[in-house]
């Protein structure tokens, strides 16, 4: 087992954003997944944020039993703001995490040792949310407003980059409460939470999919370590499969899905946890013939590289997206 000093230096070099290499400190002796008295494998699941429905398809599987019938026993750990998803997984703290493809790819240039196995949201689910009293109904139209999202993400960076934003006053963070009383106060959003929240409060919003400019990383993507899918491959995927099995189920028949969610994270109610499975199930579509459920693609990743390499979130040879996911374990 790694000692506290060693321990400290590794999490204290992800902080700070140093590579591991530098440090020449390795998590590489973390203990092997145990076996619990009825032969099950535990594991555990790190998510990158409170339990909604953009984590259903692993609450399903881990509901339905299709994680128990694998072999596998599955603790889901919730995750909140600033989740430390990448780390926890590359230094071997949790088996197994939920991330977007572009934070992966952060996590990569600074020599994090995660990998994509699968995709359940082909879409990407973030939105900018306008009124419809302002007329605008594409990017194109997004002038003369106060736009609220943090600008330091690669995706902010890139409506910047793509837009002219002509008129356009930038704030950070964003609050529901002003776009409420503020026909010209536009903000970021996920298209099956916020918007739903305007609408109970009586607004009117319209949801632009920053995708259809063309920056779509994967979401809600299943990471694990590249050391376990060496060494074990057979519990990855044990683990990828029931999981799109799980999705399978709950983008079918959520009810039971969203009830247990809603027992996790009781400020997630039935309706908005209906609401947004309904809004996410096109996000799910895998248009490639030969895809099913959790399905990636070389150019996908290549793409949003290069889209990050333009907007200055990582250097040019930091990452081999080639190397942030494997297909190995999908359908």
């Amino acid at each position: 087992m790694l000692n506290t000093s060693t321990r400290l230096r590794i999490i204290l070099a992800f902080l700070i954003l140093i590579p591991l290499s530098i440090i020449g400190c390795q998590s590489d002796e973390e203990a092997a997944p145990q076996t619990t008295a009825d032969g099950l494998t535990k594991v555990t699941l790190m998510l990158n944020w409170f339990p909604e429905a953009e984590h259903g398809g692993f609450y399903a599987a881990l509901k339905h039993g299709y994680y128990k019938d694998a072999g596998l026993e599955v603790e889901i750990i919730p995750g909140g703001p600033g989740s430390p998803v990448q780390q926890k997984v590359a230094l071997g703290d949790v088996t197994f995490g939920v991330t977007n493809a572009d934070d992966m790819l952060l996590a990569r240039a600074q020599d994090a040792d995660v990998v994509a196995v699968m995709a359940p949201l082909q879409t990407s689910p973030r939105c900018v949310m306008v009124h419809k009293s302002s007329g605008i109904e594409n990017f194109d139209q997004l002038k003369n407003v106060t736009l609220a999202m943090s600008g330091g993400k690669a995706w902010a960076q890139f409506l910047k980059q793509t837009l002219p934003l002509d008129g356009v006053e930038l704030q950070e963070g964003a609050a529901v409460a002003k776009f409420l009383v503020d026909e010209n106060y536009a903000q970021q959003a996920y298209i099956f939470s916020e918007p739903f929240v305007a609408e109970q409060e009586g607004g009117d919003p319209v949801s632009l999919l920053v995708s259809e400019l063309g920056f779509n990383p994967y979401t809600s993507l299943l990471i694990t370590k590249q050391s376990l899918i060496d060494e074990q491959s057979e519990l990855v995927k044990k683990m990828v499969t029931a999981s799109i099995k799980g999705w399978d189920k709950y983008l079918a028949e959520p009810e039971e899905t969203n009830a247990h969610i809603h027992e996790q994270n009781e400020e997630m109610g039935l309706e908005i946890l209906a609401y947004g499975v309904e809004a996410m199930k096109p996000l799910c579509i895998v248009k490639e013939e030969d895809g099913s459920t959790g399905h990636m693609t070389a150019e996908r990743w290549k793409t949003l590289h290069q889209q990050m390499i333009d907007v200055e979130a990582i250097e040019v040879d930091a990452v081999d997206p080639l190397e942030a996911f494997t297909t190995q374990f999908l359908p």
